[in-house]
């Protein structure tokens, strides 16, 4: 009875803790894609390595030409970034709360507009120890 009497009450401190977590968290999905913005995505063959970063930019700054030879995907949290895709002709800009999967192995060009700093979380997907960056000679 005593053994009962424990798993009754354990049961009740729980079950509302349980409840009120689940309750009290949101999860938004932010996008759901099988391709870039031009194109299927494509992973590294081996050893993949993801690599994080804060990417800061003052208003008017420029990427010029470059590509990305493996994935890169980028959540805009405050500002606006211009990508111009060069091998399409598109252009694109992004706001605070957009969501990028980049083309992988296009030219394109970068830029931070409007009067508010650029900042960008970047999510890269790389073999081990590469670069994902590739600038235009």
């Amino acid at each position: 009875m005593t053994l009962l009497w424990l798993v009754g009450l354990f049961a009740m401190f729980i079950s509302p803790l349980q409840a009120h977590e689940e309750k009290d968290i949101t999860v938004t999905q932010q996008l759901s894609s099988t391709i870039t913005s031009s194109g299927p995505i494509v992973l590294p063959q081996k050893d993949a390595q993801i690599v994080v970063s804060i990417h800061d930019a003052m208003p008017g700054a420029t990427l010029q030409a470059h590509n990305h030879p493996y994935p890169r995907y980028v959540y805009v949290l405050s500002g606006n970034l211009q990508v111009n895709n060069i091998e399409t002709g598109q252009t694109n800009t992004y706001k605070a709360g957009n969501f990028i999967l980049e083309p992988v192995g296009e030219w394109q060009t970068v830029a931070s507009v409007g009067s508010e700093p650029l900042k960008l979380l970047v999510i890269d997907i790389v073999e081990h120890g590469q670069s994902n960056t590739v600038q235009l000679n």
